[in-house]
């Protein structure tokens, strides 16, 4: 038996109001081929399938057309929900999916029981993303400790709990964990939310019961292994959802069963649809490295521009703003910019002797020894600056005594 455990799809992304569905339908498309060429049973989907609790109708259109591939390729499914994803909506048409081979688990179920797949040689403890109304109840006046300590010893009551029905229910089968949580020690990327208490009820890999033979987990959008342990794994998003993950290989990982053990974990790298990339250095820098970029991946580039200039220019920043106006690249849209100034001064009081009282100083003063910092503009600007701000400052005095 072949198994593929993927998780955190989040159909309907979108990255900086980019739509992301080109990126989604080449990964289901090269994925549908991976699953027929390597034959795989079992694909293990283990939350955040959509990007939004209401994902709009293109993101549910791509996930039911997903799912009807999969039918004709006779492979098993089983979906858990994660924080991002309505649990009402994802069970709404379990029933119907059931019958087509498809075990789709949106919240915590009652009985816990349900979350339990047997299939002919594997049981699956498919369980979704746990909220604190599934762990515990509200205790008046426990401490910020005892709460984060009841939802993460919640979590591991859930999971011991499976485990100890599969130890009387089911021998000399693997068995796996799916799961949609923060694990102690995990790295994360800047497109996660934040979930149990900000993360603080964090799992330990040692929580899980030896029992679970593979866990399965989503959440975090980057691949890695959880205390060491390669049994225990975030197998990461599919594509990337945040410039912070420009540099990841993302990937799916398959585990190959027989003879009623795990006998095999390898990694599968998805190819590269979209980059993202960042371009740093002076504007003048920026400007030939926007020039001479050359986008390697089938999708058009998506860029975010850095301007690092020693000392403050403020005709820098509109050159920048400019560049970026008018830039118009079939190989690359630049969606987001950002520029700073190293020697930049951090207040106004900064400009000052200590102890002097800003209220004594007038306003062109106070421009007079900004100015004075400038070691990038002449003295021709700095004179224009000075002209130009004296002469709104008379209209100002002018409109007020009117």
């Amino acid at each position: 038996m072949k198994i593929l455990h993927t998780a955190d799809w989040h159909l309907g992304k979108k990255l900086h109001k980019h739509d992301l569905s080109k990126d989604h339908q080449m990964f289901l498309d090269w994925l549908i081929n991976l699953i027929q060429e390597k034959s795989i049973d079992l694909l293990l989907i283990s939350g955040d399938i959509f990007d939004l609790a209401n994902p709009p109708i293109e993101a549910r259109t791509m996930y039911y057309w997903f799912l009807r591939q999969m039918i004709q390729l006779k492979c098993k499914i089983i979906v858990t929900g994660g924080n991002h994803d309505s649990a009402l909506m994802l069970d709404a048409p379990k029933e119907i999916l059931q019958l087509l081979d498809i075990k789709v688990v949106g919240g915590a179920t009652n009985p816990i029981v349900n979350e339990i797949v047997a299939l002919e040689n594997l049981v699956v403890c498919a369980v979704p993303y746990l909220r604190d109304a599934d762990l515990r109840q509200a205790i008046e006046g426990e401490s910020g400790t005892s709460r984060i300590e009841n939802v993460r010893l919640g979590i591991k009551k859930h999971y011991d709990e499976l485990a100890e029905i599969c130890q009387k229910k089911y021998l000399n089968v693997p068995i796996i964990a799916m799961g949609h949580l923060y694990a102690n020690g995990s790295i994360s990327s800047e497109s996660e939310r934040e979930i149990q208490i900000g993360n603080l009820a964090s799992v330990d890999g040692n929580d899980f019961s030896k029992t679970f033979n593979y866990v399965a987990l989503g959440h975090i959008h980057r691949p890695q292994i959880i205390g060491g342990n390669e049994r225990i794994r975030y197998s990461g998003s599919p594509i990337p959802l945040s410039f912070s993950e420009k540099n990841d290989q993302k990937i799916v990982i398959i585990l190959e069963v027989s003879e009623n053990k795990i006998q095999q974990i390898s990694e599968v790298q998805v190819p590269k649809f979209r980059e993202l990339k960042l371009i740093s250095g002076t504007i003048e820098n920026v400007k030939s490295k926007l020039i001479a970029f050359q986008n390697e991946a089938p999708l058009k580039s998506f860029l975010e521009v850095e301007v690092i200039e020693d000392n403050f220019n403020p005709l820098i920043i509109k050159e920048l703003n400019d560049l970026i106006g008018v830039f118009d690249d079939e190989n690359a849209i630049v969606l987001k910019h950002k520029i700073s100034f190293k020697n930049e001064v951090k207040s106004s009081e900064e400009l000052f002797v200590e102890g002097q009282n800003l209220e004594d100083i007038s306003e062109k003063e106070m421009l007079q020894k900004r100015l004075e910092r400038e070691n990038a503009l002449s003295e021709i600007h700095k004179e224009m600056m000075m002209e130009a701000f004296t002469e709104l400052l008379l209209m100002v005095e002018q409109d007020d005594e009117n």
